[in-house]
């Protein structure tokens, strides 16, 4: 495992890269990239699936979104799926400086709405050969699909007066992600399984992290309502994909996605796998579910990303034919 950092043009994002065991730096390797839930940082979530890819043989980078976490930029808490999306594309960018990652054995892992970035990179972002998705959510389409018509103009209108009122100098709103506490959520009469679960995970568990503020600067609203993760895919999203969902449905509409996204990728390889029993929070840590998705991940991507004879054959016989360079 090694921290390390790349960018996002103005933006210094903070990454670990978790590698395989017997690591051997004169070697390549096929690599994934990770991308997390809206709120999680590179520690939650994503650590747990970054280390038993690892395991499996893969180097995996998990990282903190641009003005998130350990990583830089202001305003903070700030969730834009544009930005979400480019994070993705600068962390292949910093792999494919890496001389032991093959450029064509790169697959990108996205969990929640990180499923859904991960989808909306891929869609223009050839580097990617295969696509994995956990529970993947569209999160533009999650926000729009909480609320009336009604009630969705009524916000807009409101985060276009936070706008107003922040240049002319008003401190930004911060809202919380989810309730901090299981006590609060049951104060409001939050009841819910799948949020109670979620507040759990990120607020009262081991996985609590401090760099996990569970604060959304309000002002995203106004990226988040209008992104639309899935709209190209029935045009684009052509690569290898592997969607995988849980068996129990709840209100965040994991199954519901994961199906839609599967139906409308045009991928001549693709695959739909449910863990029978879990609901969306059990697939962010649980192992007896945990383990399923990476047993599937690992067939898909072990497939997809495996050496490809014939290309290293190609690159041994250029090598033999280039004139070298030396200095005189």
């Amino acid at each position: 495992m090694k921290r390390i950092f790349f960018r996002n043009r103005a933006i210094e994002l903070a990454g670990i890269i978790h590698f395989p065991n017997g690591f051997d730096e004169t070697k390549t390797y096929a690599a994934l990239v990770l991308a997390t839930p809206g709120s999680s940082v590179k520690e939650q979530v994503g650590a747990i699936y970054a280390m038993k890819m690892a395991e499996q043989g893969f180097v995996t980078l998990t990282f903190d979104p641009s003005y998130q976490g350990e990583s830089g930029g202001v305003p903070r808490n700030l969730e834009d799926p544009s930005v979400r999306v480019e994070d993705i594309r600068c962390a292949v960018d910093y792999l494919m400086t890496l001389p032991f990652i093959d450029e064509l054995r790169v697959g990108l892992l996205g969990i929640c709405a990180g499923g859904g970035y991960a989808v909306k990179a891929a869609l223009t972002d050839r580097r990617f050969n295969a696509i994995g998705t956990v529970v993947a959510n569209d999160i533009g389409r999650a926000f729009r699909e909480m609320q009336t018509r009604e009630d969705l103009l009524k916000m807009l209108e409101e985060i276009g007066r936070q706008r107003t009122d922040e240049a002319r100098g008003a401190e930004p709103r911060f809202d919380p992600w989810i309730p901090d506490s299981i006590k609060i959520a049951e104060a409001v009469g939050i009841t819910d399984p799948e949020v109670l679960e979620a507040v759990t995970f990120y607020r009262e568990s081991r996985y609590r992290h401090p760099n996990s503020s569970n604060r959304l600067l309000f002002t995203s609203y106004i990226h988040l309502l209008g992104f639309d993760a899935f709209n190209l895919v029935p045009e684009l999203l052509t690569q290898p994909l592997q969607v995988i969902v849980g068996g129990r449905r709840g209100n965040t509409g994991q199954y519901k996605n994961g199906k839609a996204l599967f139906n409308s990728s045009p991928a001549a390889e693709k695959d739909f796998f449910v863990v029978e029993g879990a609901s969306h929070y059990d697939l962010y840590h649980k192992p007896d579910y945990v383990n399923q998705a990476i047993e599937r991940l690992t067939l898909f991507y072990s497939k997809h990303l495996s050496p490809n004879p014939s290309y290293l054959a190609l690159l041994e016989a250029q090598a033999r034919t280039q004139p070298s360079c030396r200095a005189s």
